[in-house]
């Protein structure tokens, strides 16, 4: 919840990966709250009331994920949400003469994303759902300490820099919108 708060505010990207990390946290805790409480909050070096506002924050999402059918798998609708405004701003800079260097990036990346959504299970992910999951699924394999191929290193650094132009846009957006015409 106190990350996420601040990722939120700073960094849309790293918030929606984290929201990502967090729903696979409650899903290794079986959707109990009082497991995550018990074995994951109590970990940290909370006090009282820090530790009832995060229970508090991590029951709401056990909730969400329980009325949302997303205990096996899937995302909640907030992050889908998140999702969604992040596609559309995305189209809406494509579109736009305004953001050149966007552009560029875009296209500099775009290869990879192909690829990526060829060796994907769904073909129809749009092209910032592939660029998250590569992104989680890179996060994912270096906490398991798994050896990554420099060319899935070089592509994933494109990625980076191209969602990171994103998520920069999308915050400067949400402070002042901006022109695309």
């Amino acid at each position: 919840m106190f990350i996420s708060q601040e990722l939120r505010k700073k960094n849309i990207a790293e918030y929606l990966l984290y929201m990502w990390q967090v729903e696979d946290i409650i899903r290794a805790y079986g959707c109990s709250l009082s497991r995550i409480r018990r074995e994951y909050v109590e970990q940290f070096g909370y006090n009282d009331e820090q530790k009832e506002d995060l229970t508090d924050w991590f029951g709401n999402l056990v909730r969400m994920i329980n009325e949302e059918g997303c205990r096996e798998g899937g995302h909640l609708q907030i992050n889908k949400v998140v999702m969604q405004q992040l596609v559309e701003l995305n189209a809406m800079l494509l579109q736009s003469p305004k953001y050149p260097f966007y552009n560029a990036e875009y296209y500099k990346v775009l290869p990879f994303i192909v690829e990526l959504r060829k060796r994907g299970t769904d073909k129809n992910e749009n092209e910032i759902e592939t660029c998250f999951n590569a992104l989680y699924g890179m996060m994912l394999l270096r906490l398991q300490k798994k050896k990554i191929s420099p060319d899935t290193e070089h592509a994933i650094k494109e990625i980076t820099t191209f969602i990171g132009m994103l998520s920069d846009y999308y915050l400067k957006d949400k402070e002042t919108p901006l022109e695309f015409e």
